[in-house]
């Protein structure tokens, strides 16, 4: 009983017994070491190992399908070995000749075909030159009406085109040892050597490479130009747009009003910051962080208007004193503005509200009617500033700050109806938003069952934005009624029905308060209730 490998060459799967796998392993170490690891030594041992596998190939068919000792010796004496041949490697002009003969195999020659390589096959196996078969072909293509054509494809189809070194020997009816296989190889590369060489010396590569020289040259110099003129156009837009950019910035920090607004690439809306700062922060802070933002904006339009016309005009500055003065200006003017931020962001860190109740005194009122006030700032100059909801608005009374409060419909725990106003704010502490929230004004008035809301609620003058806002809540006593006149489609909000009906769609009908909830009342019960009402 003997050990048996599994090993695989040249992509095919073999078995064989340990004492032949050590032999045939040191004779392919001895044939890698003498053919060294270039890209044409790698070439001569795949096409050894190659026939190796078809000599196996060949023998596992006849006989048992374990390779034994016997076979590798067999294989060893057929190829060669490396101490054979190194003494005539100087002769290779013998190789051939010296070579045993065996018997030819009809393969198609790939590397001397026109079409299929059919006529390179059958000139190495008769020994022929090729161009004497075609024109045989050709021949008899005219003499057989096109029946030699048909034989050609036939042959085409059938028969298999050399693809290794030792087909291509074979081909020729060389023994396929190692050295042959090795004198093929060599002789295949030295001709495409000799042949790019001829090529390369040719009139015809010289004039190529002029012309691809010349087309290159042309190539790079279009390129050229149009990077050029790609540079001066972009040169020209950075000094156009830091030019008005520094222009509008400046006229905004000093007047509070751009005279560039609305140019595109150069000025977007109108900013006016010292008076967008003084709605935001203390006022011992609106002076530094105008400075502030006037760096930070600044700085980058001056590199925009320094680098466009270095693009444009090509002079060299290497004072790198300036340019890192003002990176250090920036980075100062940054850490400032992050600073103020971060302070006047402790302004908005507690919440607090303050609620005023009002209950409605009408005893025989059993539907109240809520209208909306005519809006007396909507025809004013807006500053087109939104906090959140609050607008700037400049009146006959002066500058004020306008919010819009939204209105909700709840139960009442009573019998009575009641409106409740809740005012919030934000501050530094609990106290100093409530003391916000407080001074914000809220007015509506009643007549008798008519409740007349303002659209609007205003800060005191001189207050800042805190997120301030007013939500009021109108409380039905069950059985109770209200109609929305559609002027409130403005400031109700969100409220809670049983018919799920959106805001937009309550208002101008009647809706009464029942155990399930806010209920559109039915056409027959208003019509019934209207008589009371006039009584």
């Amino acid at each position: 009983m003997k050990k048996t490998f599994t090993i695989n060459i040249s992509g095919t799967v073999f078995h064989i017994e340990e004492d032949a796998y050590e032999v045939l392993q040191k004779y392919l170490v001895k044939l890698k070491n003498h053919f060294g690891t270039e890209e044409e030594g790698k070439e001569i041992l795949a096409d050894i190992e190659a026939r190796i596998a078809e000599i196996f190939t060949e023998k596992s068919a006849g006989e048992k399908d374990v390779i034994t000792l016997a076979w590798v010796e067999q294989i060893i004496e057929t190829m060669g070995t490396p101490e054979d041949f190194v003494e005539e490697e100087g002769g290779e002009d013998e190789v051939f000749t010296s070579s045993a003969k065996r018997k030819r195999r009809l393969y198609r020659d790939p590397e001397h075909r026109v079409i299929g390589g059919v006529c390179g096959g059958l000139s190495a196996y008769f020994n022929m030159d090729p161009v004497i078969l075609r024109i045989i072909f050709v021949v008899l293509f005219f003499v057989t009406t096109g029946a030699a054509l048909l034989a050609y494809i036939v042959l085409w189809i059938a028969v298999p085109k050399a693809v290794t070194t030792a087909q291509r020997l074979e081909m020729r009816g060389q023994e396929a040892t190692v050295k042959n296989i090795e004198k093929s190889i060599r002789e295949e590369v030295k001709e495409v050597k000799e042949s790019y060489k001829k090529f390369k010396e040719s009139d015809t590569y010289s004039k190529g490479k002029k012309k691809v020289e010349g087309a290159g040259e042309v190539t790079y110099n279009a390129f050229k130009l149009l990077f050029k003129v790609a540079v001066v156009i972009i040169g020209v837009i950075l000094i156009i747009s830091g030019f008005f950019g520094l222009l509008g910035l400046i006229s905004s920090l000093a007047i509070g009003h751009s005279f560039v607004q609305g140019c595109p690439l150069i000025w977007g809306p109108e900013i006016n910051f010292p008076d967008f700062l003084n709605y935001l922060v203390e006022p011992a802070t609106v002076r530094l962080g105008i400075i502030a933002v006037g760096f930070l904006a600044g700085i980058p339009l001056l590199a925009m208007l320094y680098v466009g016309s270095k693009l444009v005009f090509r002079y060299k500055s290497n004072n790198t004193a300036i340019g890192l003065s003002m990176v250090g200006v920036w980075l100062i003017a940054l850490i400032t503005l992050f600073v103020i931020s971060t302070n006047q962001l402790g302004n908005f860190k507690n919440q607090a509200s303050v609620v005023e109740s009002t209950t409605i005194n009408c005893d025989s009122c059993r539907t109240l009617y809520l209208e909306l006030a005519e809006d007396k700032y909507k025809d004013y100059a807006d500053q087109g500033w939104d906090f959140n909801k609050l607008r700037v608005v400049d009146a006959e009374e002066g500058r004020l700050i306008l919010g819009n409060p939204r209105l909700d419909v709840e139960r009442a725990s009573g019998n009575s109806f009641v409106v409740t106003v809740k005012k919030s704010s934000r501050g530094r502490t609990r106290e100093n938003a409530r003391d916000h929230a407080a001074e914000l004004i809220y007015r509506f008035q009643q007549q008798d069952s008519v409740l007349v809301f303002e659209p609007c609620f205003f800060l005191n003058e001189g207050d800042k934005w805190r997120d301030q806002e007013v939500q009021i809540t109108v409380k039905v006593p069950e059985g109770g009624a209200i109609f929305m006149d559609k002027t409130m489609g403005d400031i109700i909000y969100d409220i809670e029905n049983v018919t799920n009906t959106w805001d937009g769609d309550m208002v101008g009908k009647y809706w009464e308060m029942k155990p399930e909830g806010l209920t559109l009342k039915e056409l027959e019960a208003i019509q019934d209730s209207i008589p009371t009402e006039i009584d």
